[in-house]
């Protein structure tokens, strides 16, 4: 996988030292350890708000994770396409035969290390349910999924447990509700419910 903007040393560690302050100044604290694996899906919830990603980028600089995220490939168009590639950014062509779910997948199966944020409601808007796609990734790539949150409520950031896909869906998402169920996002009345939507056919879920 490319350089990115966590790779830059020189950078890397000026963004370490600039975004400890950034937390500090705002009151947010450290919760939980990264696992000591190279590869898991990294759930980034709630969201439902701007201030969702500096603080989430803040919180992988000062843990010194190297972490990718998922955007549609009109995003990536120039200007600002190296930009966005630097900060993590990967492409995602919604319109090829193959789903977001079949392209992670494949991403996974190449590479020996990748860390990648999904945010599973996908929106900052309210939304009924989570979309599942964060689940039939690592499923189907074989990696476990780590519990990454937000807490406004707390101010606390950090992670939580990892799972480990059972292929019940049902039974691994109440496991997940479990652990978010005391986590507030900033603007409480926009969160979703982590509940398993209708079809869970992997084909379906972006």
């Amino acid at each position: 996988m490319r350089n990115t903007i966590f790779d830059t040393s020189i950078i890397n560690h000026l963004l370490y030292l600039l975004s400890s302050l950034f937390l500090k100044v705002l009151g947010w604290r450290k919760a939980g350890e990264l696992p000591a694996i190279p590869k898991y899906v990294l759930i980034g919830a709630p969201h439902t708000s701007n201030w969702d990603f500096p603080i989430t980028l803040a919180y992988a600089f000062t843990y010194k994770i190297k972490v990718f995220w998922l955007g549609k490939h009109t995003m990536f168009r120039k200007p600002f396409g190296g930009f966005l590639k630097w900060l993590g950014g990967i492409p995602i062509d919604r319109s090829k035969s193959l789903n977001t779910v079949s392209q992670s997948i494949q991403l996974y199966n190449a590479l020996d290390k990748l860390i990648m944020v999904v945010s599973p409601e996908g929106t900052r808007k309210k939304m009924k349910h989570w979309k599942t796609g964060f689940y039939h990734i690592a499923s189907g790539a074989n990696v476990p999924i780590l519990l990454g949150f937000l807490d406004f409520r707390r101010k606390l950031g950090g992670f939580g447990p990892m799972i480990i896909p059972t292929g019940d869906i049902g039974a691994d998402m109440k496991e997940i509700r479990r652990f978010y169920a005391s986590i507030r996002g900033k603007h409480h009345d926009r969160m979703s419910h982590v509940t398993v939507m209708g079809n869970t056919n992997p084909a379906n879920r972006e």
